[in-house]
């Protein structure tokens, strides 16, 4: 079984920036990690995604460019580079992976809160 463990969240001021980070262990090696963001209706937004061989990132419409998702060099850690971040930024933001291309994100983590203030 996979765990992931995220950490980064915190309070930031309007046009400030956060940087997520998001472990994984216990699994077999990653295809692709990802982060997502709660929106109403308790739905999970996709904010952007990674995938580990080549390091192909693709975003959410959203984002316009504001957000960089990485990884590490070894390993199965991935962040989330979040900047010009505004109010309607303020939510919980959770990682997740896949094992398998193609297959559907199986692991996520706790969440982190992300406070954006005017």
């Amino acid at each position: 079984q996979v765990q992931l463990v995220e950490s980064g969240g915190g309070l930031v001021q309007a046009g400030g920036s956060l940087r997520l980070s998001c472990s994984a262990s216990g699994g077999a090696a990653m295809y692709a990690m990802g982060w997502f963001r709660q929106a109403p209706g308790n739905d999970r937004e996709f904010v952007a995604g990674i995938v580990w061989g080549g390091g192909s990132a693709r975003y959410g419409d959203f984002v316009k460019g504001r957000f960089t998702i990485s990884r590490g060099k070894t390993g199965s850690t991935t962040y989330l580079q979040m900047n010009s971040l505004n109010p309607d930024d303020a939510t919980g933001y959770y990682c997740a992976a896949t094992t398998m291309k193609g297959s559907k994100w199986s692991s996520w983590s706790q969440g982190t809160q992300v406070t954006v203030s005017s």
